[in-house]
């Protein structure tokens, strides 16, 4: 019983040796990479110091919708829209120390799809037009869809392509259209781009914000 008192107070008092002779806590990162709009994002944050192991939690500011900070230091998820993030993160040692760090980094638009002409309705035909940009140096192998969805939850295509857009491109441009039944529809459009080579996926979404009724019937 001694020998495991000893061997208690032994560690107890290397513990604390150990605490007070660790170096301060520290947070590594000054800047963080620039995260692309609608990539799976995996970014590590990093500590030094202290007594390992860390907890990270975000103290103030606002991660963007689809990311968050996992208790040990990863944020992960996927970016909708480009922008600015500004947030601050707090990590806590073991010994309960404690320090806070802001950080930024900017989300761009890899992928860049938008509404050139908005769903519309003329007689029984809703059509319109969307527009895509490549803001990387890589070639995408992109899959568009577009379609109308009924209140009864039946789905008509609109508009469907598959085809290589190159690095670079700009403001490309895919009408679409179709004849439908009397109705009330939200449409959806879908654009994911693929980098087999990087094992990358990128995926842009489109609606509606409100149903659009066609009176006409073909």
């Amino acid at each position: 019983m001694k020998r495991i008192f000893r061997i208690t107070l032994v560690m107890f008092c290397f513990g604390l040796l150990a605490r007070a002779q660790a170096p301060p806590l520290k947070i590594v990162e000054e800047t963080l990479p620039t995260l692309d709009a609608g990539v799976e994002t995996h970014l590590p944050l990093h500590a030094t110091g202290g007594v390992p192991p860390y907890r990270w939690s975000v103290a103030s500011g606002a991660l963007p919708d689809g990311i968050s900070l996992t208790p040990d230091g990863v944020l992960v998820g996927r970016v909708a829209e480009p922008g600015t993030i500004s947030f601050t993160v707090t990590v806590e040692d073991s010994a309960k120390n404690r320090i806070t760090k802001d950080l930024q980094t900017k989300v761009v638009a890899s992928l860049l799809f938008q509404w050139l002409r908005p769903p519309q309705v003329h007689g029984a035909q809703m059509d319109g037009a969307v527009q895509l940009s490549n803001g990387t140096k890589d070639d995408f192998d992109l899959t568009f869809i577009v379609v109308a969805i009924a209140e009864n939850g039946r789905a008509t295509a609109l508009g469907y392509q598959h085809f290589s857009l190159k690095a670079g491109t700009s403001n490309f441009q895919i009408p679409f259209g179709q004849t439908l039944p009397h109705g009330a529809y939200v449409i959806h459009a879908d654009a994911v781009a693929e980098i087999p080579a990087k094992n990358v996926i990128i995926r842009r979404l489109l609606e509606t914000p409100s149903a659009i009724t066609v009176v006409q019937g073909p």
